[in-house]
């Protein structure tokens, strides 16, 4: 069994607390587990070529191509990425996109497998958890949890967050603000949220471990994905 996990977020590991709150799920897994940060990866979003509909194979040719095999091999995911707008940032999201090519001529190479959905937003990350979730439900994979925090958001750091009428700081906490470190939104001093993390990480390890079953939960997503669509007609 592995778990493969992906960190969307274009920050610095160090800093990011998407990459911080994918790593405390993976690492509370029990499982053997492999982390990629997709910071400085060249991947474009889908182009609608329908190159991969022979053969369930990408043609697009960027760093996607390196990481297609870890994809198919894994037997779970995690995946976390930053709230841009209210939904995924552009990277995730073409990665996510990516995933096209496994949907082709009954193409089962992701069908049963579980996920993790992460998503950390400057005001509040449960949209890119649920876009992680709805691209999950596409591929027939189980979302067996999602994991959301509040991250610092760039009006912090960007040298006007104390002035700026439009900025998180000032609309939390008023004018006159004085941002100080202490104030600054970070997953890692929220308990609750980490808690959220490591109950994730074990749950998904013990589903793993213990009553994983890829064709029944193939079976159950796909008739979770039938009533989505009935409900969209």
């Amino acid at each position: 069994m592995k778990i493969l996990g992906i960190s969307g977020s274009p920050r610095k590991e160090s800093v990011s607390g998407t990459y911080k709150l994918v790593s405390t799920v993976l690492e509370n897994s029990g499982i053997d587990y492999e982390l990629i940060s997709l910071r400085k990866k060249n991947i474009s979003g889908c182009i609608a070529c329908l190159g991969c509909a022979k053969d369930n194979v990408c043609k697009v040719k960027d760093d996607l191509e390196e990481l297609r095999e870890k994809i198919v091999a894994a037997d779970a995911y995690v995946i976390g990425a930053p709230n841009y707008y209210s939904t995924l940032n552009a990277l995730t999201h073409a990665f996510l996109e990516r995933w096209f090519q496994f949907r082709h001529q009954e193409g089962d190479l992701l069908w049963g497998k579980l996920g993790v959905a992460v998503g950390v937003g400057g005001m509040d990350g449960r949209y890119p958890a649920e876009d992680i979730e709805r691209f999950f439900t596409y591929s027939f994979i189980e979302t067996v949890a999602k994991v959301s925090g509040q991250g610092a958001a760039s009006c912090y750091s960007c040298g006007y967050g104390e002035t700026c009428k439009v900025g998180a700081p000032i609309m939390l906490y008023g004018e006159g603000i004085k941002i100080t470190p202490d104030m600054i939104p970070n997953v890692t001093k929220d308990p609750n949220v980490m808690q959220a993390a490591e109950d994730a990480g074990k749950l998904l390890g013990y589903r793993l471990k213990n009553d994983y079953n890829r064709k029944a939960v193939t079976q159950s997503m796909q008739q979770q994905m039938m009533e989505m669509l009935k409900s969209s007609v």
